[in-house]
């Protein structure tokens, strides 16, 4: 086994440049909160529990119900900084000789997703950043002799906690990019990582109106607090050094918020551990279903509350609007509703999955043990165990993700049948005619006749990222006297929904470097898979394959992109 190299960062330097000046703190445009203009005529003398009691009672659900805990210590500045959300019951909050953990549900009391115009598919789910998933913050930090820039370091996982126990990830997403520039974030800063936790990318200014001027709005992960456009007596902001922030004139430290790049933490002035791209430790947010791909011209219009533990997003694409709605139950589970641009509706069931699986912010904490999983930010982590490998010398595998993947509700198919392309060999390259460098057609496939008592096929094309399992095409209904699909055919069989939530093959386009593996697994099923009208995702439909299988076998490819056979 091959451990991952943790690295202490030490801070090379103070962090002496003069580059960010108060003037660049002005507030977003998002920086607003319901009932900001109540608490805008509030006495700015107010206490932190006097502005807090009067603030609007959230409509939203999900919010986390504390743990008994010990009373923070009298005096503990961080505590009075996170004070004011422990009272409205949307944190809890520990400590020990060491850390200050908060625990949330990573659900903040604002609107939600509303203005994004990059839209990854995900939705705000609940989080469990409880217990040894906590976030924890160091309670003494310690002064690193050179500055850890976040500029291109850093992209997995939360640079920041702010004090309403919603993560701070880096301003640059995990490909590099401006985030807020790019129009991935809400009026609130925020958006979701693909295990659909929610987090913000700049600083939540708009927390200035609850916690008040002079208070932090976030604490960064190597222990200094982030104000906001004003220092902690209430006096302008002073000019900042390269790590966007300045000594404080009692020996300690700390960062200020930026209207412009890099927003907050230019660099970390304090010592922090990097591992596999994130400061570590860190909680770990848990997707309940796979990532979804982007969803090209889709502007987010809304978010609202249908039901108290039912939220609906509403998108719009090309003037036409489509929505996302989903339950959670309280064991967790989530039914999705999906109704497309067309009207097409789909309905899709997910069952939470025990803890480790991983999503965008990076591990579950492990300060003494082995590193975090990898995975971009966004999250978040494979929904499925890893694959089984192919057979050894056989030209079928079964799919690790099929109606054998899950022992405890699904049996494990009897047979193998082999499938096989005329258009290429098994483990060979897929033409490029079949993706997006040439026609982009499906490939013809055939297969053994399944066993005795099949009445029907099914097909998926799929594809394992480090975020999860890509289904780029799925048949099913396909007739037992039929074992081939010809190239480009629609006819055989029904059409089910790629992760485009779309009818048709998506052909292969993947942009990374290197070869990626696919894999078309075909089933023998003992039935006809019922699936809710509007077609099936690779989800629904291994749902309903239930112990129909009788027999499967996968035809394993490769494809990179600009590269002919």
């Amino acid at each position: 086994m091959i451990r991952a190299r943790s690295t202490r960062v030490f801070a090379a330097g103070a962090c002496l440049a003069t580059t960010f000046l108060a003037h660049d703190a002005a507030a977003h445009p998002w920086h607003r909160h319901r009932g900001d203009e109540a608490r805008a005529s509030e006495d700015a003398s107010a206490t932190t529990s006097d502005r807090s009691s009067g603030r609007e009672a959230t409509d939203l659900p999900f919010i986390l119900t504390a743990a008994p805990r010990t009373p923070p210590a009298r005096g503990l500045d961080i505590a009075d900084a996170f004070a004011a959300f422990e009272k409205l019951g949307q944190i809890s909050t520990r400590r020990d000789d060491r850390w200050f953990f908060v625990e949330s549900n990573g659900l903040p009391d604002h609107p939600l997703m509303v203005g994004i115009r990059n839209w990854q598919q995900q939705v705000p789910l609940p989080q469990t950043y409880t217990g040894d998933n906590a976030w924890r913050i160091p309670l003494q930090p310690v002064r690193a002799r050179e500055p850890a820039s976040t500029k291109n370091r850093f992209l997995r996982g939360a640079i920041a906690l702010a004090v309403n126990g919603i993560p701070i990830f880096n301003p640059l997403n995990n490909r590099g990019e401006d985030a807020l520039a790019i129009g991935e974030l809400d009026e609130y800063g925020g958006h979701c990582g693909r295990a659909d936790d929610y987090h913000y990318h700049v600083a939540p200014l708009h927390l200035e109106k609850i916690v008040g001027k002079g208070m932090p709005i976030a604490y960064a992960l190597d222990g200094y607090p982030v104000y906001g456009s004003t220092e902690p007596d209430g006096s302008p902001m002073k000019p900042l050094d390269a790590c966007g922030g300045h000594e404080d004139g009692a020996g300690g430290y700390h960062y200020h918020a930026l209207e412009k790049y890099p927003y907050l933490i230019g660099a970390f002035r304090g010592e922090v551990i990097e591992r596999e791209g994130q400061v570590d430790p860190q909680p770990r947010a848990q997707p309940v279903r796979p990532a979804l791909p982007p969803l090209r011209g889709a502007t987010i219009v809304g978010f609202e509350s249908p039901a108290p533990e039912t939220r609906k997003l509403v998108y719009e694409v090309g003037g036409r609007r489509g929505s996302v709605e989903y339950t959670v139950a309280g064991d967790g589970s989530v039914q999705f509703t999906f109704v497309d641009p067309a009207g097409r509706r789909t309905t899709e069931s997910y069952q939470p999955r025990p803890r480790g699986g991983g999503g965008p912010g990076g591990g579950a904490p492990r300060p003494e043990r082995g590193p975090p999983r990898p995975g971009p930010e966004p999250g978040p982590g494979a929904p499925r165990p890893d694959p089984t490998q192919p057979r050894q010398g056989g030209r079928a595998a079964m799919d690790p993700n099929g109606p054998g993947a899950d022992a405890g509700s699904r049996r494990l198919a009897s047979r193998a049948i082999a499938v096989s392309s005329p258009a290429f060999e098994t483990g060979g390259k897929l033409p490029a005619k079949y993706s997006c460098d040439g026609a982009g057609i499906s490939p013809p496939v055939a297969w053994q006749p399944g066993p005795s008592g099949t009445q029907s096929y099914a097909l998926t094309l799929w594809h394992r990222s480090p975020d999860g399992v890509k289904s780029y095409w799925v048949v099913y209904d396909i007739p037992a006297d039929i074992t081939q699909i010809p190239e480009g055919a629609r006819s055989v069989g029904r059409m089910g929904l790629n992760d485009k939530r779309r009818a048709e093959y998506d052909p292969m386009c993947s942009k990374g470097p290197g070869a990626k593996e696919y894999h078309i697994t075909v089933y023998a099923l003992s039935g006809r898979p019922q699936v809710a009208a509007g077609g099936a995702s690779r989800a629904t439909l291994l749902e309903a394959i239930g112990d129909m299988a009788l027999a499967e076998g996968t035809l394993t490819f490769s494809f990179e992109r600009g590269v002919r056979p």
